[in-house]
């Protein structure tokens, strides 16, 4: 909250509120140093997050594939104990009838086992595929991987090497936002978010305006050299001073 006395000059709060900005320049600068690091490193965390669920539901369709495949082998093992079973009982058969009904019974468990190859060749197919798929997912996440500590490390370096000025741009952030009357700080804050760049206050340069670089008028120059009424761009709306002030203020 801005404490800034009323009786304030104009060119004391056009030195407030510019100061503030080139303040918040500097960390302007820190953070388009770091880029899309930031947004990189997160979208490669949720795309190695995916990865390894697609690895991981690969795995257990492999074990149920595998579970499968067994349980067919062992339907086939049980269907061929059948037939021998059933193969001992037509030695001692009394008559035709009995013959013809444990004949059928061979009949449906040799069909059991011919199933049980078709599901078996079927499922090994599957697993094999599943398999394969998984060798793939495996390569895609090490890449992922790889990439990701490699963006980490980048985006580490770089808020090793700036976060002390970070931590000390944005307490002089605050300390310079208590000397801009509260009335300029909301129309600073409300055109510096309007712009990409972040500038809410620039200087005149070459007759023109530092942000969107229409021509400024001589008579308009004249005012705002004088530092008497704080003046915007007829164009962009951006807070205008003049080179000199601009030149002698530095961010603290």
């Amino acid at each position: 909250m801005a404490t800034v006395a009323k009786d304030f000059s104009i060119e004391e709060k056009l030195t407030a509120v510019l100061t503030l900005q080139k303040i918040d320049s500097k960390r302007d600068e820190i953070q388009t140093l770091k880029g899309e690091l930031p947004m990189e490193v997160n979208d490669l965390e949720d795309e190695v997050e995916g990865l390894q669920t697609r690895v991981n539901n690969i795995d257990s369709e492999i074990r149920s594939i595998g579970e499968y495949i067994e349980s067919r082998k062992q339907a086939k093992k049980d269907a061929e104990a059948l037939i021998k079973k059933y193969e001992k009982q037509q030695d001692n058969v009394k008559n035709s009838r009995e013959f013809e009904a444990i004949s059928k019974e061979i009949e449906m468990q040799e069909l059991e086992m011919k199933l049980c190859d078709k599901h078996i060749k079927d499922a090994t197919v599957r697993l094999q595929e599943a398999q394969h798929a998984k060798v793939q997912s495996e390569a895609q996440l090490e890449g992922k991987k790889e990439a990701l500590e490699a963006k980490k490390s980048e985006l580490d370096k770089i808020i090793k090497e700036t976060e002390k000025e970070e931590k000390e741009l944005a307490k002089n952030s605050d300390k310079a936002k208590e000397k801009v009357e509260e009335r300029l700080l909301s129309a600073y804050e409300r055109i510096r978010s309007s712009y990409r760049n972040g500038l809410a206050v620039v200087p005149v340069l070459r007759d023109s305006c530092g942000g969107c670089f229409n021509i400024i008028p001589p008579q308009r120059q004249a005012e705002i050299h004088q530092r008497k009424k704080i003046i915007v761009c007829e164009h962009c709306g951006r807070i205008l001073v003049d080179s000199e002030l601009n030149d002698s203020v530095k961010a603290l």
